[in-house]
């Protein structure tokens, strides 16, 4: 990492920081920000949102590459390049919607009904813009279009190369079935796309990734998904008085809510065992299988419940399945028949403090803040940053606040990934400026 004063003292550097940032557009970013909103992309079928950014990005002459890996999905990625010896740096924000915005799919699991922030079509409200995806993700592809625009306008040089990448596949999700003729298709999320960004040569010396949350991180939790098979006896409701009678339901119930117990212990028992981490593994139970609506006389002979366990760097997903295991054999020895299966697994990650990006990007967030730079702690969101770090990228993570109410208070979950300030646009899309000037200097990294 360079001495303190080391950026401030790069020859022109604040000037050309100055420059590209008044160039920035408000009025644009809302015109960016809308147009990506409008494009439907739920996880499995991005490529359409992937042409649009890539022609965007053409526009402003950063080479812009739609990258496609089935018929269905494709990345989006383009390059500013630098005249001299710097670092290459990748700005990447991932651009899949969780949801689909069609009630067929998202209803009732999402809401009673698809309110305006949960559609595809982007509506401006004040100085907010509303509409699925408005802040988490495209909110934050807008502001690395929207830098990667202003750099071009203002004529600034870049010492090294600038990478803008979008990736697909970066929610937690898998496919819908219903959307793929009732087969799932399973290596559509968890990262697909940056992983396959990577695997084709588009690399990066380090990188800052766009994500929701207006501190700068570099350490997150991983994630392991794992199935509890919970086994019953198959019966009929007129003869359980006259058989053997286990309830697999009942069972899968007593399973539950030792989880829903065992998953805040666990959270709380990390924290004080690791006063010094910044992250923070919850879990849940997600979704139970078994059983037959159309056959309510019957029980079934097996209950399947998926958990998400979140996994601090220092661990590793057979680490949680193997915790899992052992949290449940209390409930083994009480009878309870079941078994652990790993379905998902992606590891946690860390850049060190003290690797020049980390250092790069708090000094550039304390001058665009005006104030001293603290690191969040007890998170435990997992992004493609962990893709990038894995593979052996040295990422950081900033991104949007999300919206508040009048008094301050948060809208909401559902509401504070669909709604983005436009004031937030304009200070990340700054920030975004200033890393891409400075971290692609070489006397930064030297």
């Amino acid at each position: 990492m360079p001495p303190e004063d080391a950026l401030s003292g790069l020859d022109g550097l604040d000037d050309r920081i100055r420059r590209a940032q008044a160039a920035i557009e408000r009025d644009r970013l809302i015109e960016i920000c809308r147009a990506l909103v409008d494009v439907a992309s739920p996880t499995g079928d991005e490529a359409p949102l992937a042409r649009v950014i890539a022609e965007m990005l053409d526009a402003s002459h950063a080479d812009g590459h739609v990258q496609p890996f089935d018929d269905r999905q494709a990345n989006a990625w383009g390059r500013l390049a630098g005249i001299g010896q710097g670092p290459t740096v990748m700005l990447y924000a991932p651009i899949d919607t969780m949801t689909t915005g069609d009630p067929r799919h998202d209803l009732p699991q999402v809401s009673t009904e698809l309110e305006p922030h949960l559609l595809p079509h982007a509506m401006v409200d004040g100085d907010r813009v509303v509409g699925l995806g408005a802040m988490n993700p495209k909110g934050h592809a807008a502001c690395i279009i929207g830098a990667v625009e202003a750099i071009v306008a203002s004529g600034v040089e870049l010492d090294g190369d600038l990478i803008v990448a979008f990736g697909a596949g970066g929610m937690p999700t898998n496919s819908l079935p219903e959307l793929d003729g009732g087969v799932q298709r399973h290596h559509t999320g968890q990262g697909a796309g940056c992983s396959f960004l990577i695997e084709q040569g588009v690399w990066a010396d380090a990188a800052v990734i766009a994500k929701s949350g207006w501190a700068i991180s570099w350490e997150e939790v991983g994630l392991a998904w794992c199935d509890i098979t919970v086994r019953g006896a198959h019966t009929y409701v007129g003869a359980r008085h006259l058989i053997p009678y286990r309830n697999a339901i009942a069972d899968a119930a007593t399973v539950v809510q030792f989880l829903e117990r065992w998953f805040v212990e666990r959270a709380a028992r990390w924290t004080v065992e690791h006063p010094d981490s910044y992250v923070e593994p919850q879990g849940i139970v997600a979704a139970i299988s078994g059983g037959w609506q159309r056959m309510a006389a019957f029980t079934p002979a097996e209950v399947t419940i998926r958990v998400d366990m979140r996994i601090a760097p220092e661990q590793s997903p057979l680490h949680a399945r193997r915790e899992l295991e052992g949290a449940l054999a209390a409930l083994v020895a009480d009878g309870i028949d079941l078994d652990v299966a790993l379905v998902v697994g992606i590891p946690g990650s860390r850049t060190e403090r003290e690797h020049w990006i980390v250092g790069t990007a708090i000094e550039a967030w304390e001058a665009e803040a005006g104030e001293e730079h603290v690191a969040t702690r007890r998170t435990s969101g997992a992004t493609d940053a962990n893709i990038l770090r894995n593979r052996g990228i040295p990422t950081v993570r900033v991104g949007l606040p999300k919206s508040t109410d009048a008094d301050g208070s948060p809208i909401g979950f559902g509401p504070g990934m669909n709604t983005v300030d436009v004031d937030a646009l304009e200070t990340l899309t700054k920030y975004l400026v200033r890393i891409a000037l400075t971290a692609t200097s070489a006397a930064v990294a030297s």
